[in-house]
């Protein structure tokens, strides 16, 4: 009966793990979705960049075809007022004229002399004309520039209103591209999260009578001294009984799971604080743990378990989860952990 006691304790203790193993896929999954977020605003800054610079080359040529308007207008002006002042001495010659001809007619004996000053006045008068036509002809010179530069300012502006539709419509593919790549991150976190408890659920119904076998966080621990001989890394007996079982459990879970989910099994070793002799078959922690993973690793494949589902890690005595020189830490310490992830 205290035995029954014991495993219902136990059993009730394993809804934490559960949510912690929620709360760190979910943790990924937004990592996964920011970066590829990130990735997908550097490409379009990289697009907008260069229409930027294209928009910036169109408003420096209006800029200088607007400041070319100016001067031509001010030639214009200039060149009307020149007009008025030459229709005024045109006016004034006239006037002249006039008052000339008057005068030869009223007086025989000062002809000859109006006379020439009439043939001055109507040189002078030919002169002021054919300048007022140049000028007239520069006028009409400056308005075809003028047109001519306004289509061009027109054609401009259609280019930066083309480019600024081309824009609004760049963001709003980015924005549905967001919202598709969270539908599709949540869809494979909710996928993973299920198979992931499937499989854990199958492991603690066939390991639940082994108390150095538990749960810390979403990876199942197996002590190391079940699993192998103390400084070796090849499975006793007890440990291809155990790895067997997770290898079956491991296979049924594999034909359920979905092909496009990515998955793997991550096997670490880890070991103690205590450094190795140097005489025996490995030099150091790290060469121990990596070996122990890769026999586990190995044992799974020759179960049928596929190599492509499988990583072997080995981390030495660098990652313990408890502190701690004492015995019963280096024992705790001391272990084999697997985790189902995605790759």
């Amino acid at each position: 009966m205290a035995l029954a006691r014991n495993r219902r304790s136990q059993r009730a203790v394993d809804y934490w793990p559960g949510f912690v193993d929620a709360l760190s896929t979910l943790l990924l999954a937004i990592m996964f979705l920011l970066t590829v977020f990130v990735l997908a605003q550097f490409f379009l800054s990289r697009e907008i960049s260069g229409k930027d610079d294209v928009l910036n080359r169109l408003t420096s040529q209006i800029n200088e075809l607007t400041q070319l308007l100016a001067l031509e207008k001010s030639g214009k002006q200039d060149l009307e007022d020149a007009l008025v002042n030459l229709q005024a001495s045109l006016a004034q010659s006239e006037s002249d004229r006039t008052r000339l001809q008057q005068l030869l007619d009223s007086g025989a004996g000062a002809s000859d002399a109006a006379n020439a000053r009439v043939t001055t006045l109507e040189g002078e008068l030919d002169s002021e004309k054919q300048v007022s036509a140049r000028a007239m002809s520069q006028i009409e010179l400056l308005n075809q520039q003028i047109a001519a530069l306004r289509s061009q300012i027109a054609a401009v502006e259609e280019a930066l209103q083309a480019s600024e539709a081309k824009d609004k419509s760049s963001q709003a593919k980015i924005a549905d591209l967001g919202r598709r790549l969270n539908v599709a991150l949540a869809q494979r976190v909710q996928e993973l999260n299920r198979y992931r408890s499937d499989f854990f659920g199958r492991l603690r119904e066939i390991l639940s009578d082994r108390e150095n076998i538990r749960i810390v966080g979403d990876r199942f621990v197996f002590q190391s001294e079940v699993l192998f001989p103390s400084g070796g890394s090849d499975l006793n007996e007890a440990g291809q009984a155990e790895m067997s079982k997770l290898a079956t459990a491991l296979l049924d879970l594999a034909r359920e799971i979905p092909s496009e989910i990515n998955w793997v099994l991550r096997v670490d070793g880890h070991t103690d604080n205590v450094p190795l002799s140097g005489t025996g078959r490995y030099r150091d922690n790290w060469e121990l743990s990596s070996a122990r993973a890769t026999s586990v690793v190995k044992f799974l494949i020759s179960r049928g378990v596929p190599a492509n589902r499988l990583v072997a890690a080995g981390f030495g005595e660098f990652q313990p989860i408890t502190e701690g020189s004492d015995d019963a830490a280096r024992a705790t310490n001391r272990r084999i952990e697997l985790k189902l992830t995605e790759r």
